[in-house]
């Protein structure tokens, strides 16, 4: 080894890795929250691009991210990031047919690239990993090994496949193209290229091509997040692992931020980039769970104590309502002559009813107690009063008075699941969106 080679050894040893650039934000209609982190990692140069893009089209509130690798230089993984998704956006079937204007906006792209690249003699290229969030859709598409894995449920699941040239039908195609594949420290195409599907690569352009393998997620309260990371985090994470630190870490760009740092931590030799995105509609569902639960729990509690409250209240007015139309019924006393077994029933009567209050305060079900409230004697007037009418009528005399009712019912309540039920606000970040600048279609 000349003195040149151990110069650039111990300056490979010693360079300081720099921390991930980083950032995120926030979706407008608060579905969704992002971040990023990217880092050279342990190489000198760095060829790996992202993007995070949020647009407004059709009514639509989109998300764009995307992950690129370069291969030969920065050209080909610039290039994509910079033309890839305005050729998506502005495909005519973008939004009616969503798959096949990614599919289109991916080999559009890789001509226009193989056309800049005419004038290079060095050959470059780039992978794409990139993740479409339309409505309650989220469509991933994939070209070489950077990866697209979600949570879903708790669990890992890898949503693309990383191209790789020993992959059996992936060798099919090759040899069918008139290609081969061989070992060269790993399967290469042609002996050169680890990934075989690839935008640019101008020279092996018939054996790696850049169509897209795309798959569809529904976008529910059980998905929780999705990683987008190129080779250099994979190479030191598996799908389990990486997911397991995001669930620790809530804020997308932190989590972004620990698993570049742990990356690199772990020995990757390559650049890193990641991307995640977290789904706000399982973390809506989950809060407003436990939020009932709770506020079920002091309205059942508060009302209990209103129960036992309004119950002894109610029976004290019920003996004064009595001894007040007793009061008014001896200003004719013939009637009250006639009427002395009405009296007496009548206290048996009230008897029987401040009994019967004590058994229902007991045996009251929650069901009735969790939605009482402070009622308005509006809507539910003399509830729980007992009278004994003296009609001079001896007709009405001779009748034995009715049985006084304890009003109690859901309808006197009210909905206190509606009252305490608050509507949940999510702060825009309109900074975070970025805008597309009009241009006309290039698929007409």
């Amino acid at each position: 080894m000349g003195y040149m080679d151990l110069a650039l050894s111990y300056s490979n040893q010693m360079r300081i890795v720099e921390a991930p650039a980083s950032g995120g934000g926030l979706s407008q209609n608060g579905k969704f929250s992002y971040g990023y982190a990217s880092s050279a990692g342990k190489r000198s140069s760095m060829e790996d691009f992202f993007e995070t893009r949020i647009d407004g089209i059709d009514g639509e509130i989109v998300g764009l991210f995307g992950v690129f690798d370069g291969h030969g230089g920065a050209r080909a993984a610039e290039y994509v990031k910079r033309h890839l998704f305005s050729n998506l956006i502005t495909h005519p079937k973008f939004i009616s047919d969503t798959k096949s204007a990614i599919a289109d906006a991916y080999t559009h792209t890789d001509s226009e690239l193989l056309k800049s690249e005419n004038s290079h003699t060095r050959d470059a290229g780039s992978t794409a990993s990139t993740a479409i969030l339309v409505g309650d859709r989220l469509l991933v598409a994939n070209v070489g090994d950077s990866r697209a894995v979600i949570c879903r449920g708790g669990n890992a699941f890898a949503v693309s496949r990383d191209h790789k040239p020993d992959q059996s039908d992936e060798r099919e195609r090759i040899e069918n193209a008139g290609g081969f594949v061989m070992w060269a420290g790993t399967w290469r195409v042609g002996g050169v290229l680890a990934v075989s599907r690839a935008f640019g690569d101008r020279l092996l352009k018939q054996y790696v091509v850049a169509d897209p393998e795309i798959q569809e997620e529904k976008i529910d309260d059980s998905l929780e997040f999705l990683i987008l990371a190129s080779d250099g985090l994979w190479d030191v994470f598996s799908n389990e692992e990486a997911v397991a630190v995001v669930k620790e870490v809530e804020d997308p760009e932190e989590s972004t931020k620990k698993l570049v740092g742990e990356a690199i931590r772990r020995g990757s030799a390559d650049n890193i980039t990641c991307v995640v995105v977290r789904f706000l509609e399982s973390k809506t569902a989950n809060n407003n769970g436990s939020s009932s639960s709770e506020e079920a729990n002091q309205v059942q509690t508060a009302v209990r104590n209103d129960s036992d409250h309004k119950s002894t209240k109610d029976t004290n007015q019920d003996h004064i309502s009595v001894h007040r139309d007793l009061d008014c019924s001896n200003s004719d006393n013939e009637n009250l002559n006639q009427k002395p077994m009405a009296v007496t029933a009548t206290r048996r009567s009230v008897s029987t009813e401040q009994s019967g209050l004590a058994e229902e305060k007991n045996q009251m079900p929650i069901a009735i107690r969790s939605g009482s409230e402070p009622k308005s004697s509006a809507k539910v007037p003399n509830q729980g009063k007992i009278t004994v009418h003296n009609d001079s009528d001896s007709s009405i005399a001779n009748q034995k008075p009715k049985a006084a009712t304890h009003t109690t019912s859901l309808e006197q309540s009210g909905s206190t699941g509606e009252k305490n039920r608050k509507p949940i606000q999510v702060h825009s970040d309109h900074s975070a969106a970025s805008k597309t600048n009009s241009t006309t279609s290039i698929f007409n």
